[in-house]
């Protein structure tokens, strides 16, 4: 699967050469490549923001600049999702991660600046994703997210694909149950003594009750079926 990425900092994206989605991209089941968005500058300076219209405190990212940027991939590969990182974006979650990693031609994700972009190139994009009710200073991060979680769902990036169902929000939007390793016991608390047991039947109704009841308890809104937006 192939991830463009418009950034003012391609630097930071060399995160993601570790790791799982590292070994991803060396063995060529996924692709990165980021586009910086200074190449598409205006004038000498290579200009991509500016002040806004009506006044207020910081800087606005112009339109002419993103707008070359997405001309300019969209060119080579056409049919590509474009996202916009934005706080204003509809909420990302794991439903959307399986809808994006679907969509064979692969992602475009532009990461904004300063305080946001010219509401133009709105119409420009597919859609706003926003990773959280939280701001950041650019959307960089929230891109990496974004890549990070739809990778991992694309075939042979994850070495055992069952481990997939079993994580948080993988079966039936639950939390993930509880997990306990070596030794059996650690300061006084003892792995539950079911896990010790050898009978696989009564390990997976315990985990699913288990995550059942701590999705009831931490997050009770995914048990309704309400995602906050």
């Amino acid at each position: 699967m192939e991830f463009q990425v418009i950034t003012l900092f391609p630097e930071m994206f060399a995160a993601l050469d570790a790791g799982l989605i590292g070994r991803a991209r060396q063995s060529g089941i996924i692709t990165v490549q980021t586009h910086n968005l200074r190449d598409h500058g205006l004038g000498n300076y290579r200009q991509v923001d500016d002040t806004p219209y009506g006044g207020g405190s910081g800087m606005v990212m112009r339109p002419e600049p993103i707008a070359s940027a997405i001309d300019t991939v969209a060119a080579s590969r056409p049919g590509m999702l474009k996202i916009l990182m934005t706080p204003q974006g509809e909420r990302f979650d794991q439903p959307l991660a399986r809808e994006f990693v679907q969509h064979r031609e692969g992602l475009l994700l532009i990461a904004g600046r300063y305080e946001g972009v010219d509401d133009r190139i709105h119409e420009l994009v597919d859609r706003e994703i926003s990773i959280g009710d939280y701001v950041l200073s650019g959307g960089e991060l929230a891109a990496m997210v974004v890549i990070e979680a739809v990778a991992r769902l694309v075939p042979g990036v994850v070495g055992n694909p069952d481990s997939l169902a079993e994580e948080s929000f993988g079966n039936a939007n639950l939390l993930e149950y509880p997990q306990y390793t070596r030794p059996e016991e650690f300061r006084g608390m003892r792995v539950p003594e079911i896990l010790l047991s050898g009978d696989h039947g009564r390990i997976r109704a315990w985990r699913e009750a288990e995550a059942l009841r701590r999705t009831t308890r931490r997050r009770p809104e995914l048990i309704a079926g309400k995602r906050k937006s």
